[in-house]
């Protein structure tokens, strides 16, 4: 009799203790996931006139939805009315603050832009509003956060410009600690490599920096400007916030192909850009600042013509895939990454939508959400994480102009 009571006990203490084992994993699966839509919520024209083929600005700032986790599939709740298009977002490592690159021109008389810092409600999600600071040049059009912590990037598209932000103990934005404007020589209107018979012509006008990103060790910044076909390379003094050009200073691209987007490899030793005009993905060996490109492959099907706009480029978090976004075409190319780094065409997918300017793997990376423009629409696929193909799920949100979307695990 006791020796069977004292095996239940025990049976049952070892359950017990299995459960508060597993209890943590299981409540972390479930916390709340959130996501953030930037959009276009100001007239583009205000930044550059000259230009009449711009979004609307159909947006109403930062749109919030809850995520389910199981379906992808998104719900509405909240926003935070913004009139300067908030139109790219970065969050922080420990999900508490979001800042936004105000893609506008009206912060003073030399007509820059702002970037805002917003506090995140562990809870709801919701945001609050710290501070906005000039972005350093016309229409930011990108912002990610240094490796360290302390800095914001940003990529002034309008002004030609980048710029280094302080990010202060509170998590509010300082004044520029550096700003670099770019100069060189223009490309040609018509890219080499574009599809036969395109007229795709977005950013061969003038000075474009399109995104800025560290490498995964700090040391190094890069960002790419369109106008001028190259990749700009800098040393970066994490402690004073200021860009040193490295030697050398840039890579070009073919003249007129734009580089617009870039991703790194997780093994941080492969880099792939993405040229806008000239709708091409090239891969670059990558190592302590220097890059090297080794293959150039097209972003369309085999076939193609016409025009098309290169957007966004991924890679997946398992380093299988890359994949390229394609407006006019309206498709997100899938390749796969072969044991050297270069890619082969898997497959095309309909985004569902118009004018795909970004996407985003959910956590996890289950699910791919299409940020479609000109469709004003969020449509949402699921992973098929073996073949790297993507499956529409049926499941659309409106947002208008949705720009750029990021992802927050809330705390339960």
């Amino acid at each position: 009799m006791s020796t069977s009571v004292t095996r239940r006990s025990l049976l049952r203490s070892s359950t017990l203790l299995a459960g508060a084992i597993l209890l943590p994993k299981a409540r972390a699966a479930e916390a709340p996931l959130i996501a953030y839509v930037g959009t276009f919520s100001s007239p583009l024209q205000d930044v550059l006139p000259t230009q009449v083929d711009l979004p609307p600005g159909n947006g109403r700032g930062i749109h919030l939805f809850r995520v389910d986790r199981a379906s992808g599939a998104l719900t509405p709740a909240g926003l935070f009315e913004l009139g300067t298009s908030p139109s790219c977002l970065a969050v922080n490592a420990d999900g508490t603050r979001l800042y936004s690159a105000n893609e506008t021109d009206r912060a003073n008389e030399a007509g820059e832009g702002t970037v805002s810092a917003f506090a995140i409600d562990r809870t709801s999600g919701a945001l609050t509003l710290l501070n906005t600071v000039r972005s350093g040049g016309a229409g930011p059009t990108y912002v990610s956060l240094h490796p360290s912590g302390r800095f914001l990037l940003v990529a002034n598209y309008f002004g030609g410009s980048v710029a280094v932000l302080p990010i202060l103990a509170n998590g509010h934005l300082g004044e520029a600690s550096d700003v670099k404007v770019d100069a060189g020589e223009i490309g040609p209107t018509r890219a080499p490599h574009a599809p036969p018979g395109s007229f795709a012509f977005s950013g061969h006008d003038r000075t474009h920096a399109h995104m800025i990103e560290a490498d995964s060790s700090g040391q190094f910044v890069l960002h790419v400007d369109l106008g001028l076909d190259r990749i700009h390379v800098w040393r970066f003094d994490a402690e004073k916030g200021l860009l040193h050009p490295h030697d050398p200073a840039w890579v070009s691209l073919p003249p007129g192909d734009g580089p617009r987007h870039f991703a790194f490899h997780p093994n941080a030793r492969w880099f792939y850009s993405i040229q806008e005009e000239g709708s091409t993905v090239v891969l670059f060996d990558y190592a302590a600042g220097r890059l090297s490109a080794r293959q150039t492959i097209s972003s369309l099907p085999p076939g193609y013509a016409g025009s098309n706009f290169c957007s966004e480029i991924l890679v997946s978090s398992d380093g299988r895939f890359v994949y390229a976004g394609n407006r006019l075409h309206d498709s997100i190319g899938i390749f796969a990454i072969g044991d050297d780094g270069t890619l082969r065409h898997v497959a095309d997918e309909w985004t569902r939508g118009n004018y795909p300017r970004s996407f985003s793997f959910s956590p996890g990376g289950d699910f791919l959400h299409v940020c479609n423009q000109r469709a004003d629409h969020v449509a949402t696929f699921r992973v098929d994480k073996a073949s790297g193909r993507l499956n529409f799920t049926g499941q659309f949100v409106p947002v208008g102009n949705p720009s750029h979307l990021v992802f927050v695990e809330l705390s339960r």
